[in-house]
């Protein structure tokens, strides 16, 4: 196959004043330039870029955004500049620190039957939103479904986030993932925990998989590894990705144990042991004990109905009645309580921490029901 260069053009008034600022200020070699008695014309190349600045070539100056492991080893440290030729220059760390924002609190309610609108994302899959605020950007949960089962348009790749868990709802979806053997199947009341930028793709799903994804920060972002094939070669279960482990939770071998809401039991999916207490996840179904008041310190709460009805009652607020589908997000401190759980009820808990201190309030039961 014969080689091709690809190179964006840009405009100049007056050549000689460039070639100092692409080379000297900026670091890049300069490749070519003509005719050699009048250059208007010169190509330079560094930094991924292959730049052809022409004189009065007809597009507008643009910005070029360098992202560099060093950011203050470029242009003498500074972060923005102008070429002679008016060329904005963008200068930005190439692997910036995770920032995750502060909680806004709020009380959130998201019912299956408003219809909120599935939207079309990533890899064809459809995306519903379950927390419209993000709690300040804090956290976003998606009830994602593939509607046609087969393979998956996906490609090996990872997120920046500092929490994310995959909780299969209905039917079935093939991973593979970096480090952890071959693909692995996850279904229906199955999770994954993925470790922060742990590598991973999408391979086949069941016809109508649904499942739950929960992300923190909201917006993070997703990046394609083109390098790396999976699956890898090792086999690693104990390794460590920003102090997280993978974690493949199977429903079919989970025990039960009486949870922190009095009312019901839970399964634990051991997330919080191996995230160092990041977040927990927990399954919780009814149990013997009526349901009691209760309030807790977890930053961030969030809880999808997977199947029954319950009734929320919260400090000061109207209960909801609440279905399958339907998820809802508790700020810390407040006095709530999951009233009239069917039989079938079950529950799927995320809280960040990942073991959030309890109180159930017996003495102010009453005062709070009134």
């Amino acid at each position: 196959m014969s080689e091709i260069r690809a190179e964006m053009r840009l405009p100049t008034q007056e050549l000689r004043d460039d070639i100092p600022f692409f080379t000297k200020v900026l670091g890049m070699r300069m490749d070519m330039i003509y005719p050699a008695d009048n250059p208007e014309i010169a190509v330079f190349s560094g930094h991924g870029l292959r730049l052809r600045i022409e004189k009065n070539a007809p597009e507008q100056p643009g910005t070029i955004r360098l992202c560099a492991e060093a950011p203050d080893a470029i242009a003498d440290g500074k972060r923005e500049l102008v070429a002679p030729n008016g060329t904005r220059i963008e200068i930005t760390e190439l692997n910036p620190p995770l920032v995750l924002p502060p909680t806004q609190h709020s009380f959130v309610v998201r019912r299956l039957a408003d219809q909120a609108p599935w939207i079309i994302g990533r890899a064809g899959m459809n995306y519903r939103d379950l927390i419209p605020d993000r709690l300040g950007g804090s956290i976003i949960a998606s009830h994602i479904r593939i509607p046609d089962g087969g393979p998956v348009p996906d490609m090996v790749h990872f997120h920046k986030v500092g929490f994310q868990l995959i909780f299969c709802y209905r039917g079935w979806v093939d991973v593979v993932y970096e480090d952890q053997g071959d693909p692995i199947r996850l279904t229906a009341g199955d999770c994954f925990i993925q470790p922060p930028e742990i590598r991973h793709r999408v391979l086949e799903a069941s016809d109508g998989v649904e499942v739950i994804e929960v992300g923190v920060p909201a917006e993070h972002i997703t990046e394609i590894d083109h390098e790396m094939t999976l699956p890898t070669p090792h086999y690693r279960p104990d390794r460590e990705w920003d102090g997280q482990k993978f974690v493949h939770n199977v429903a079919a071998t989970a025990d039960w144990h009486p949870a922190r809401l009095p009312g019901f039991i839970s399964r634990d999916t051991t997330i919080a042991e191996n995230t160092r207490d990041v977040a927990g996840v927990r399954v919780l179904r009814r149990g013997e004990d009526a349901p009691k008041w209760t309030r807790a310190d977890s930053d961030i709460h969030f809880t999808f109905v997977m199947a029954g009805t319950m009734r929320l009652e919260g400090e000061g607020r109207d209960p909801h009645a609440l279905v399958a589908g339907d998820a809802f997000v508790i700020p810390p401190g407040m006095a709530t309580r999951y009233a009239a759980p069917s039989n079938d009820i079950e529950l799927l808990e995320v809280t960040l921490t990942g073991t959030p201190r309890t109180e159930i309030i017996e003495t102010v039961a009453a005062e709070i029901a009134e």
